[in-house]
């Protein structure tokens, strides 16, 4: 009786004083049906500690109005965490960073569909791209990667 009392005493003091960023967020992804790449990003979510709701639609232009994704940042897939919006193949190492940092934005994106980002790995030559932060007020780089590889983050 004293060792499962004690045991559980310690469970609940060390689960109690995990940080917040140990629990998963769950990132609720919007996309088109018959996109194979979206599905890989949301594997690369899960595999980098995120719950993952699929929400499949056949059309995402109402959704990326109603999250206040600008046509220019669109790409083929949405997500949302925590408020923020997630726009297209943005890596998970962003998002745990935007999460951590909570800057004044809307979300991220990759715009596009840059060869190399999470969801779009291939062999050869990766594309270098941009993570956008963006805002009512603008839109800024958040990060800078060739495929997987971060090149530059900026502050």
């Amino acid at each position: 009786m004293f060792k499962r009392l004690t045991r559980t005493l310690f469970a609940a003091l060390t689960l109690g004083s995990l940080p917040l960023a140990a629990i998963a967020q769950t990132v609720t992804v919007h996309k088109t049906p018959w996109c194979g790449c979206c599905a890989h990003w949301v594997d690369h979510l899960r595999e980098n500690g995120f719950e993952v709701e699929v929400h499949e639609t056949e059309n995402m232009t109402p959704i990326r109005e109603q999250l206040g994704v600008p046509q220019e940042l669109t790409s083929c897939h949405t997500g949302v965490v925590e408020g923020y919006v997630l726009e297209g193949h943005v890596p998970a190492h962003e998002v745990h960073r935007l999460l951590a940092e909570r800057p004044d934005a809307t979300g991220l994106s990759v715009p596009g569909m840059p060869m190399g980002s999470p969801g779009m790995e291939t062999p050869g030559m990766p594309d270098t791209y941009n993570v956008v932060l963006f805002s009512d007020d603008g839109a800024e780089t958040y990060a800078t990667y060739t495929g997987a590889t971060a090149i530059h983050q900026h502050d």
